[in-house]
């Protein structure tokens, strides 16, 4: 048996957050029968500290961490290693994969090396994004996220990337740590469909939307998404369609700062709809929309762009190298130049629906050769065992 132990997501069948629903599908598309997951649950009830659920056959412990903003995640890392660390003992479990996500606890690996050795154990690290270039952040919560980068690299047995441009750029920061890296992508299906429900209607009516009527953009609502180039672009065009941005916006300091900078309040075109976690809601949002816009700027591959390619036609893409490597010719491009994103979203506008369906078509295209879950977890299999055969 190969015993896969995964930390850094909330848990398995979480919130659907990018981590979660990785750990989700890698376990439902999983093809060897011999592995063994475990992931453990983020939960805030102390009563449940430790009490182990099992769901799709994967064990996970509850681990208690009480709300603490941002540092709860780093908590909830630190509880899960140390429980894993004490059960594969007390299981004595031989060879124990850990998968770690994210660069969260870097500093401490040291510390644990010896543990994970007298279990024989092999250390993963995804890296996900770069976080400490995240505009969020001050000076020095950046700085510990590069040291914490730097060790997470140093001490791991192998550095899996979901995008090319971060693999490269963990081979050249850390060539001389000589981490093996390989990249694999992050997932999506294919050929999904949904008819409009109650609940659809209900979202529609509530905010005065039609279906092809409108851009759309989901994501978390950060400077660095370019939520602020996005809204005074559009708010330049003279198209008679909405945005509508699926977010969890709160009224805080980028909030205002963006009514008072755009002044979007007074444009009826701007709606801002709140989270959407049902997952058929969003997709019939995505294959709805007049267009899809994605402004994220620091990252690797994004789920949320990767889900728009494979339901929404047109995809207009913000252009760093993250995004070209996901959608190639698939997608259009707009920089931070005046009127870039206005001259795209216009063009589309006057856009033939053959034409619409001829890039949607190379966007769908995009996620079959390169993107699905099916090749995802075949390529994490496959590290699986040969981290296991070394």
């Amino acid at each position: 048996m190969k015993h896969i132990i995964i930390i850094g997501s909330r848990g398995y069948q979480y919130h659907y957050g990018g981590w979660e629903t990785f750990v989700t599908n890698l376990v439902k598309n999983t093809q060897d029968k011999n592995i063994q997951y475990y992931i453990p649950n983020l939960t805030d009830e102390k009563q449940k500290d430790k009490q182990i659920d099992t769901v799709d056959k994967v064990i996970s412990p509850n681990i208690y961490v009480p709300k603490q903003g941002f540092v709860t995640m780093f908590t909830f890392t630190i509880k899960a290693m140390n429980y894993f660390l004490k059960y594969t003992k007390k299981e004595k479990i031989e060879e124990p994969i850990f998968l770690l996500l994210g660069c969260k606890v870097g500093p401490l690996l040291p510390f644990w090396l010896p543990r994970l050795r007298k279990r024989k154990a092999h250390l993963i690290i995804n890296p996900d994004g770069l976080e400490w270039k995240r505009e969020k952040w001050s000076w020095w919560i950046k700085i510990c996220f590069k040291i914490s980068e730097y060790f997470s690299v140093k001490y791991s047995d192998l550095c899996v990337c979901d995008s090319k441009m971060i693999q490269e750029y963990i081979t050249k920061t850390y060539q001389k740590q000589k981490t093996p890296t390989t990249f694999i992508a992050y997932g999506a299906y294919e050929n999904l469909s949904v008819k409009r429900n109650l609940k659809i209607k209900k979202l529609f009516e509530e905010n005065h939307m039609k279906e092809k009527e409108y851009a759309l953009i989901v994501g978390r609502f950060i400077p660095e998404n370019n939520y602020e180039i996005i809204i005074k672009e559009f708010l330049k065009t003279s198209l008679k369609k909405d945005l509508v941005i699926v977010s969890n916006v709160e009224e805080n300091k980028f909030y205002q700062y963006l009514k008072e900078t755009t002044q979007f309040p007074k444009d009826l075109r701007i709606k801002f709809i709140g989270p959407v976690y049902d997952e058929n809601v969003l997709l019939y949002l995505r294959q709805n929309a007049f267009a899809y816009i994605h402004g994220h700027s620091v990252g690797g591959t994004n789920p949320s762009l990767l889900e728009a390619l494979s339901s929404t036609d047109v995809n207009i893409l913000f252009d760093v190298g993250y995004n070209r490597e996901v959608g190639e010719d698939a997608c259009l491009y707009f920089t931070k130049e005046e009127n870039s994103l206005k001259s795209i979203l216009e063009e589309v506008n006057h856009w033939d629906e053959e034409k619409r369906k001829w890039y949607g078509k190379k966007a769908k295209k995009r996620i079959h050769d390169a993107y699905t879950w099916d090749l995802v977890v075949e390529k994490y299999e496959e590290v699986f065992d040969s981290l296991l055969e070394k």
